[in-house]
């Protein structure tokens, strides 16, 4: 047999910056608002969504979305420095839309008439419900348990798990984009041909610009020509649906943004709480508690990292639970998990470094506070972000395949745990959404509307079912015969803080705090 010329590798070798590397501070600056500018798309999109159903106006849809940044930037700085410390974005989540959705129906809310007042209390309700169960986070994150459980991960186990948390996502790709082709097609084409065809061109100096900033180049030139398209009365007469998805100027959040607002705790009032809403809530906080964990692998692998121990994605989880936390307390309107398209910019520009991601964290503050400048950035076509969303899902994906060279895919075993996991895991969901309606709360639909919401979410999760079927399976099928097949010999020093010496240049809190936490 010819020799292996691809053996497996610990960690990948073309990326220029890694975790602990930094790039000089002027790139460092535009990589970080490049950064700021991807998790917009799902900072505007989530209020947009929910907001108008809360009985909200456009100027409430873009303080929300305010809040939604000002926090997402507090969670980014203190997860990058005190949680993983892996380069990671963390913001709003579409995990929380079922539960919150079962919040807005409940018949209590429905019945107050006044608009304003009905999106005052489902706020609140939401709220009250987010306080509750990040509780949840929290103690599965400070107590270890998330940690212990994670010693049943496998890289056999984490493939499918770490692939669907991007292949899951494809409904906010293609189908977004072709919405408004004339300007999803060509932001799709453009990024493609920036970086992969055009990135050892280097105009300027040694520093590969088209790999390096293809957003910034990308969502200038295309926003640029639907400007033009909208202003030229390309859309006048088309569906609403069209002119929706296409037009520029539909958003209303500039118009309605304040100058400047800045975002504080309990700002919509006193939260109030229910124990079917919290119940709901906490099906929400258990998904993003899966797909952020499959994330932070992503991510660790893209930052020339190892993958966080048991001991780092507790602490991880610990911190996303302050997060949702914090939703709570400020209001952001939805609960948050780690920003999937922003760990796959990682990859495309090849810079994994932490300091980019505290930087931009600095952009979400700042330009949370000066509303209209927000808002114009927040008036980007969905289908430019939908554009993206092809690019960096599928590279976060293929990452989680890549799991797959530390495994014996000789297997039938494997080959059996890997296609079912990866198959259902996108099929079972899609049955469940095709079934999910707002008012009716989905496939599930008992006289318990918690109920129905919390096992909608959990099984329109791509990445949920995936891990329950991979690493159930894993753990049962002929286990003590398959350990090197599902590449435990590599996997198992990383299960301890202590298990490899890397762990502590990638992981070690900052300002000696080991030594008041230390690792285990």
């Amino acid at each position: 047999m010819a020799e292996i010329s691809h053996p497996p590798m610990e960690q990948l070798q073309d990326l220029e910056y890694c975790i602990d590397s930094n790039p000089p501070w002027p790139e460092t600056v535009l990589l970080a608002f490049q950064n700021y500018i991807l998790m917009l798309g799902t900072s505007a999109f989530i209020p947009a969504l929910l907001v108008p159903a809360m009985g909200g106006t456009d100027g409430d849809k873009a303080r929300v979305m305010q809040t939604l940044l000002f926090v997402a930037g507090i969670k980014t700085f203190l997860q990058s420095l005190f949680g993983t410390r892996l380069p990671a974005v963390v913001g709003g989540s579409f995990a929380y839309v079922v539960p919150i959705a079962y919040i807005i129906n409940d018949s209590s809310l429905q019945r107050i008439s006044n608009d304003h007042e009905r999106f005052i209390h489902t706020m609140r309700a939401i709220q009250g419900a987010l306080i509750v169960a990040s509780s949840i986070q929290i103690i599965l994150g400070y107590s270890q348990v998330w940690g212990l459980f994670s010693r049943f991960f496998s890289p056999l186990g984490m493939t499918p798990v770490v692939g669907l948390v991007g292949l899951g996502m494809f409904q906010r790709g293609f189908p977004q984009l072709g919405n408004c082709i004339e300007i999803g097609l060509p932001m799709l084409l453009l990024v493609i041909g920036l970086t992969q065809y055009l990135k050892h061109v280097r105009p300027f100096k040694d520093v590969p610009i088209f790999e390096r900033f293809p957003i910034l180049i990308c969502v200038t030139f295309v926003w640029i020509y639907a400007i033009i398209l909208t202003a030229s009365g390309a859309y006048r007469g088309k569906p609403s649906h069209t002119q929706n998805s296409c037009r520029t100027d539909r958003a209303n959040l500039i118009s309605t943004a304040p100058w400047f607002k800045f975002p504080y705790p309990l700002q919509w009032g006193p939260p109030t709480f229910s124990v079917g809403h919290s119940f709901a809530m906490m099906s929400a906080v258990l998904v993003s508690m899966v797909e952020s964990t499959a994330a932070y692998m992503a991510a660790s692998r893209l930052a020339i990292a190892t993958p966080p121990p048991a001991y780092v994605l507790s602490r991880g989880i610990g911190w996303q639970g302050i997060g949702v936390l914090l939703d709570g307390l400020f209001g952001t309107g939805t609960g948050s998990t780690v920003l999937v398209e922003n760990v796959g910019l990682l990859g495309l520009t090849r810079v994994g470094s932490r300091r980019v991601v505290q930087v931009s964290a600095g952009f979400m503050i700042f330009f949370s506070t000066l509303g209209k400048f927000g808002a114009v950035f927040a008036s980007i076509p969905v289908p430019i972000y939908a554009a993206l969303h092809c690019v960096l899902f599928g590279l976060v994906a293929a990452v989680g395949l890549s799991f797959l060279q530390f495994t014996n895919m000789n297997s039938m075993r494997n080959l059996m745990i890997t296609g079912l996991s990866l198959f259902l895991g996108i099929s079972i969901p899609q049955f469940f959404v095709q079934y999910w309606d707002a008012r009716h709360y989905g496939l599930v639909h008992t006289n318990a509307g918690w109920f129905n919401a919390f096992l909608n979410t959990v099984f329109m999760s791509p990445a949920t079912v995936g891990l329950i079927i991979a690493v159930f399976m894993d753990n049962t099928v002929e286990v003590e015969r398959s350990k090197k097949d599902r590449g435990m010999p590599w996997w198992v020093k990383f299960r301890t803080f202590r298990g490899d010496n890397r762990n502590e240049e990638f992981y070690t809190l900052p300002f000696n705090l080991n030594r008041f936490f230390p690792p285990t």
